[in-house]
């Protein structure tokens, strides 16, 4: 693996380090981020299980950070009780996000207006502790914008994690005032709709992220398990797409995660 300049500091800000195939062998797995230059993590719940362990992962190690919420695909197993208990895993003071949430109409695992509900219940708890919110969003992207509308008020910093759409709908999700982040995915042969979504996307609404386990980046696509380490493939593609070099880029995009996630 290809080591970095010791001062870049990246930051992998959708990760799912709970996940077996990072957590089993999370020090060696941190290890590697580090000496790769990626040297803080949000690692994302996606249920009450998951968001209970990245608080956990947050206690042992300084620089990873929780966000918690319950994944849309999760949406039909939601009670009042659910949302009651996530509330509360919302005031631990390392929690820097409501996320991942929102809406996956490819797999409709659950009923979309259960998807609906469940989504707009995570905004209002965003907005009630002033907290940032990472959305999910697959073949559902006018709905998305249309629940954002009508219940982001009070949401200062709003990201689409892992972003799929086109550069008409990067411009929509820009024109908001809202956040783009991109994983490994916009190094693909087959990714250019995401290339040029990427290139119309300024610095300062800009953010990198694995989404690991999942969709390593190339030239590490034949490694089946993504990892931290391996986000400096996605920022060398992206530095290169900008026409900067990467500490620059780097610098810039760090910058914009840690206002964004408040952990200036």
């Amino acid at each position: 693996m290809t080591r970095n300049p010791p001062t870049m500091e990246l930051i992998d800000t959708h990760c799912h380090l709970t996940f077996d195939d990072l957590a089993r062998d999370i020090d060696t797995v941190i290890e590697r981020s580090r000496a790769a230059g990626v040297t803080e993590w949000i690692t994302v719940g996606t249920d009450l299980q998951e968001s209970r362990k990245a608080i956990g992962l947050s206690e042992r190690f300084e620089n990873i950070y929780p966000a918690v919420a319950i994944h849309p695909h999760e949406a039909k197993t939601v009670t009042a009780s659910t949302i009651q208990e996530l509330k509360q895993l919302a005031q631990h003071k390392k929690v820097v996000a409501i996320g991942e949430t929102g809406l996956d109409y490819h797999y409709d695992f659950s009923p979309c207006e259960e998807q609906k509900k469940v989504f707009a219940e995570h905004l209002k708890i965003a907005a009630e502790m002033n907290l940032p919110v990472i959305i999910h969003c697959r073949e559902a992207f006018d709905e998305t914008i249309e629940i954002l509308e009508k219940y982001s008020a009070g949401i200062k910093n709003i990201v689409f994690h892992c972003f799929s759409g086109d550069a008409s709908q990067a411009k929509i999700v820009l024109d908001k005032g809202f956040y783009i982040s991109f994983t490994g995915v916009v190094t693909f042969k087959n990714a250019e709709k995401t290339r040029l979504a990427a290139s119309v996307v300024p610095l300062d609404r800009l953010m990198l992220e694995t989404d690991c386990p999942y969709m390593s980046p190339e030239p590490m696509r034949r490694q089946k398990v993504n990892e931290p380490a391996l986000m400096v493939h996605t920022a060398k593609f992206l530095a290169e797409l900008k026409g900067m070099d990467l500490t620059g880029f780097a610098e810039a995009v760090t910058a914009t995660s840690r206002a964004f996630f408040k952990i200036l």
